[in-house]
C-alpha cells in the first residue's frame, strides 16, 4: 500500500497561490480587487484549469472583486506564466470562498446557544 504524501499537483497548485497571491499584492492596480485573500487553488490534472479561491472581509462589492479578477485572469496568467515554468499553464477561475463568513456565523451561533444555556431560570 501506498503512503499519500503531498503529490506534485498539490505542490504546483500551492506554488500557484503562493505566486498569484503575490502577484495580486504588488502587480495588480485594479482598484475594484483591493484586499483579498487567496485561500486555496484546484488544479485539474492536466493543469488546464485552475479554480482559484479567494476570501475577503469586503463582501458587499464582491460582484465587482469578482469582475475584477476576471478581467485580471489573463495579465494574471501571463505574469504567472514568467514565474512557473510547467508544460501548461492553466487558464485561472475565481471563486469566491464563503467558509470563513459561515465559520464566523458559526461561531456567533455557538456563542448564542452558550448564552441562552447560561441564563438560569427564574424560580
Amino acid at each position: 500500500m501506498k503512503k499519500r504524501g503531498f503529490q506534485r499537483s498539490d505542490r504546483v497548485a500551492e506554488q500557484v497561490r503562493r505566486d498569484l497571491s503575490e502577484l495580486i499584492r504588488s502587480e495588480l492596480k485594479d482598484p475594484r480587487v483591493g484586499m483579498i485573500s487567496l485561500t486555496a487553488v484546484e488544479l485539474t490534472p492536466d493543469y488546464a484549469h485552475a479554480k482559484v479561491f479567494f476570501a475577503t472581509l469586503n463582501a458587499e462589492h464582491l460582484e465587482e472583486i469578482e469582475r475584477g479578477l476576471k478581467r485580471a485572469a489573463g495579465f494574471l496568467r501571463r505574469e504567472l506564466g514568467r514565474r512557473i515554468h510547467i508544460h501548461t499553464l492553466p487558464e485561472l477561475h475565481f471563486v469566491y470562498d464563503n467558509s470563513i463568513e459561515r465559520g464566523a456565523n458559526l461561531s456567533q451561533l455557538i456563542d448564542q446557544a452558550n448564552a441562552l444555556s447560561d441564563q438560569t431560570p427564574e424560580e
